[in-house]
């Protein structure tokens, strides 16, 4: 942990230490809750005292206390909403450094500490209210789990393929594990989960948030539940709903180990940007009761800031904040066993006092990637917030989600015949060839290529949509966003007219060939190689639970990954992942380290990359900035006697491309080609100069044989 007093609760001799940091609080007071044979709670509370030489931290030992105490702190101290004050200790607050938390969030007005006369949080904010929140907010336990030996697969980046999935959307549909565990951490482990990891070729397994979160009021109210979980109220308690038992930290612990002895990492989504307090109304859990001034960035006049959509954003320059992050990140880390973090809205933590966001001067980002143990794992940042946009500008060892990579190629697949107007190939190549506009100082594994993820449409939606569907939501469409960069060919959502079907089904098979070879490092969306729908949802965080909302064939609203399918489209979907994925591993992991130069080797007399016109010739400095060009041939140099040629048509027509000459190969041989189905593809032989035929919006994939070395 971080270098300094060891905070949370924590066993020490015959007892129990609580320590925690609350500098601006008068009174800090623990409350120890034990249930009797009756079931009734009973609450005794201990004051914590000032520690001499740290006026901010308060501890306390308490004899007798053990494993699986529940507890939670009682704080005063100034009450002045105005200025961002909020002490109350008639509410009961959980311990940020909490590892487990026993309960939920009710939906209450005794859970704000203002008096509010509704659930969600209306009333008024400037009188402090007496009702006692005991009983609608978890309590904290106190647990006693040690840094353990962990053995990691430790891939390089150029072999990292990262698939994006829901802990329980991706398993509870999965008839291979026992009814009892299927959505839970311990299905993740499971021989059938790792299998079909193992068959996509993936490498590293990243999870959307699995930190204990709560369902926002408002979206509560309308009669739906937080699904993504982008709403913490601990930055390390696990979120219990995923648990098959009792002991959520071992049973993740566990598929963990599996997970790294079949070769797979995990990297974790976390949420350190905001917490599930919300805005100036919201509810009192843990951090505004702490302090709020420390843990909240608020203006001159004790307002709350909103750089990340959600009500408050957390103050990353404040010391007591960053300490708990990278305690966070350690536990995370050297406990429960992950490989690597994605920070959501990375850019709000790079913001300094002044607001400004500056990853390459933010202290919390140095102080993580200059740590010796967090330095060690995979650094993803999401490089922009609701006020910010930063991609390209964090330092190494980061590596940022690439926007400009996803919508260079919906626009080039997708985006000109939405609006009618070319893309030509020039952003394309940039994007296929590493984004070194961007990350030149860094290499083309800095850059997380996607074309979906969990927030949009999927890849089957992204085909047959052009207006997002959220109504679901109950916010009358209006979240999510408006800029699909989407082409529904026409018609609306589904269609039982075959021809658009099979064009549809061709587009998303060109994009995932674009995806799985392109320099960089490609991560799926969970349920794109099936074809998973969200009936055209491009926000679909919450979901209902009721039992008319589910439906076998479409579990709430597609969030749910389907394991059984006998669809001829989805099935060739998911062998299309596989081939590509086999074909990204034998020729192309090596090569992505470092930008390609285009320079000629002077033994080999080619280049390592090359692009070329459906005339077989080299493109001019002219043809870059034709906006009508839509069809492209790039040469990788694979191997001393391999090539990869990659074909793409992004137009209407069926083109003619002549093969590149024998300077560049003596035979090529196609591999793939995203018009046929896997299963049934013949591969094709041709010679230097000859002519191969690609349908609209199609791909195909040559390896280059028997180069002639000078």
């Amino acid at each position: 942990m971080h270098s300094g007093p060891r905070l949370g609760s924590y066993l020490e001799g015959a007892g129990t230490t609580f320590s925690l940091r609350a500098p601006r609080a008068t009174r800090v007071e623990l409350a120890l809750f034990n249930q009797d044979s009756s079931g009734q709670w009973h609450e005794v509370r201990s004051p914590l005292q000032r520690v001499s030489g740290d006026q901010d931290l308060w501890s306390q030992h308490i004899p007798g206390i053990g494993l699986g105490q529940r507890y939670g702190y009682r704080i005063d101290g100034e009450w002045d909403p105005i200025k961002g004050s909020h002490f109350n200790p008639a509410k009961l607050l959980i311990d940020p450094y909490a590892h487990l938390l026993d309960g939920q969030v009710a939906q209450d007005p005794a859970i704000f500490a203002h008096h509010a006369i509704e659930k969600i949080g209306g009333g008024e904010i400037s009188i402090r209210d007496n009702r006692d929140s005991f009983g609608f907010l978890p309590l904290s336990i106190v647990t006693d789990f040690e840094i353990r030996e962990i053995i990691r697969p430790n891939n390089s980046w150029s072999q990292t393929l990262i698939y994006e999935a829901h802990v329980e959307g991706f398993t509870k549909m999965n008839h291979q594990i026992p009814a009892e565990i299927r959505g839970t951490y311990a299905a993740l482990g499971e021989s059938s989960t790792i299998e079909y990891l193992q068959r996509l070729g993936v490498t590293a397994l990243e999870l959307l948030p699995i930190h204990h979160f709560v369902t926002e009021p408002a979206i509560s109210a309308r009669g739906r539940e937080n699904f993504w979980g982008y709403n913490p109220i601990s930055f390390q308690a696990l979120h219990p709903a995923y648990s098959a038992m009792k002991d959520p930290v071992r049973e993740l612990q566990n598929s963990i180990d599996s997970l790294h002895r079949a070769g797979i990492e995990v990297i974790l989504d976390l949420v350190f940007n905001h917490t599930g307090e919300g805005g100036k109304d919201g509810a009192m859990l843990s951090w505004r009761g702490i302090d709020a001034l420390a843990y909240y960035l608020h203006d001159e006049n004790g307002n709350l800031l909103d750089f990340t959509g959600c009500g408050n954003t957390i103050n990353a320059s404040h010391p007591m904040t960053q300490d708990l992050i990278i305690d966070s990140l350690l536990w995370w880390s050297e406990v429960i066993g992950v490989d690597g973090f994605r920070f959501d809205l990375t850019t709000t933590l790079a913001r300094d006092a002044n607001l400004t966001a500056s990853p390459d001067t933010s202290e919390l980002i140095a102080r993580i990637h200059s740590d010796p143990l967090l330095s060690q794992r995979k650094l993803i940042a999401e490089p922009w917030d609701v006020s910010g946009y930063c991609l390209g500008a964090f330092p190494k060892p980061w590596r940022e989600w690439n926007d400009r990579y996803r919508d260079g190629v919906r626009i080039f697949w997708l985006g000109q015949h939405a609006t009618g107007a070319d893309a030509g190939v020039a952003d394309l190549a940039r994007r296929v060839s590493g984004s070194d506009d961007l990350f030149h100082q860094r290499g083309p594994d800095s850059s997380i290529n996607f074309i979906t993820a969990h927030d949009g449409f999927t890849l089957h939606d992204l085909v047959r949509y052009q207006e997002k569907q959220n109504l679901a939501n109950g916010e009358s469409n209006r979240d999510g966003s408006n800029e699909n960069r989407s082409w529904n060919q026409g018609v609306e959502g589904p269609t039982n007219e075959p021809a658009i079907e099979i064009l549809r089904t061709r587009l998303q098979k060109s994009m995932l060939a674009t995806l799985l070879l392109s320099a960089g490092v490609p991560m799926l969306t969970m349920g794109d190689e099936r074809s998973r729908s969200q009936s055209g949802s491009n926000n679909a965080f919450t979901i209902d639970r009721s039992e008319s909302s589910q439906s076998p064939a479409n579990f709430i609203g597609g969030q749910f990954l389907s394991w059984r399918s006998d669809d001829p489209s989805e099935l060739d979907l998911l062998a299309t992942v596989e081939r590509l994925a086999e074909i990204r591993s034998l020729y192309l992991n090596h090569l992505i380290t470092d930008f390609f130069t285009g320079s000629i080797d002077t033994q080999t007399k080619r280049k390592d990359i090359a692009w070329f016109r459906s005339d077989g010739l080299e493109l001019n400095d002219d043809n870059w900035h034709e906006r009508d060009r839509m069809q492209l041939a790039i040469f990788f140099e694979a191997k001393e006697e391999q090539g990869l040629l990659l074909l793409l048509n992004g137009s209407r027509d069926e083109v003619s491309f002549k093969l590149p000459d024998r300077q560049w190969g003596d035979s090529y041989r196609s591999i793939f080609d995203s018009t046929h189905p896997v299963a049934q593809y013949e591969p094709q032989l041709r010679s230097p100069d000859e002519s191969t035929t690609l349908s609209s919006h199609s791909v195909q994939v040559w390896l280059v044989h028997h180069i002639t070395v000078a």
